[in-house]
């Protein structure tokens, strides 16, 4: 009796869209209930609800169809961890309509040679967007976050604190800011009872950045 298709595809940010994979996936005779779904999810983050449903849908016979190997693993051990699951189980895999037979000694070359690709084509885009920000920065073209409170919200702000009537989890109401951005403020001001405010006014237009 032949096996079922099961399909499984997966984007790394919630903004990418899953369509083009889904029509693959279904051009490929997945049948749509037994297609899963991983949004917003790297191909190195191991903890994937979708990917665990899928692999536990197959049974031996079943087939696991994935678009390309990089939408199910992005690094060599974790390609190969879940290919020798599927072998063992005897569920074979299909990368694209491509079947990898991991009997066979070219196919699982072929298929490790694919897992180094992948592994390096990951590294390669994160070493990108990595000199995209450098040069960016070194432009004055990367945003920055703007500061939560202006010089007289701080001076406010720690007028209120020597008082002594308020909390930090009052003051982090009060201002609508967090609990780090309150100790940042405080911290930096040096406060005391009687010169609390004249410390926070002279310290310019220096913004405190929120958390």
């Amino acid at each position: 009796m032949t096996g079922l298709l099961t399909g499984y595809a997966r984007c790394s940010t919630d903004d990418q869209d899953l369509t083009a994979q889904r029509e693959m996936l279904t051009g490929l005779g997945v049948p749509d209930d037994r297609i899963y779904l991983d949004r917003g999810l790297t191909g190195t983050h191991r903890n994937r609800p979708g990917l665990d449903q899928a692999l536990a849908a197959v049974r031996a016979g079943d087939t696991l169809v994935v678009p390309k190997l990089d939408r199910l693993a992005r690094s060599v051990p974790d390609a190969r961890d879940i290919g020798d699951s599927l072998v063992a189980r005897g569920v074979k895999l299909s990368l694209g309509g491509s079947l990898y037979d991991p009997a066979d000694p070219m196919g699982k070359m072929f298929f490790n040679i694919l897992a180094t690709f992948a592994e390096f084509e990951v590294d390669l885009l994160g070493l990108r967007t990595r000199e995209g920000m450098a040069v960016a920065r070194a432009k004055g073209k990367l945003k920055v976050k703007q500061p939560k409170l202006t010089a007289r919200q701080q001076a406010h702000l720690v007028e209120e604190h020597a008082t002594g009537e308020h909390s930090i989890a009052d003051l982090t109401e009060l201002f609508s800011v967090s609990r780090a951005t309150v100790y940042r403020v405080l911290e930096r001001a040096r406060i005391s009872p009687r010169d609390s405010r004249q410390t926070a006014l002279t310290s310019g237009n220096t913004g405190v950045w929120g958390s």
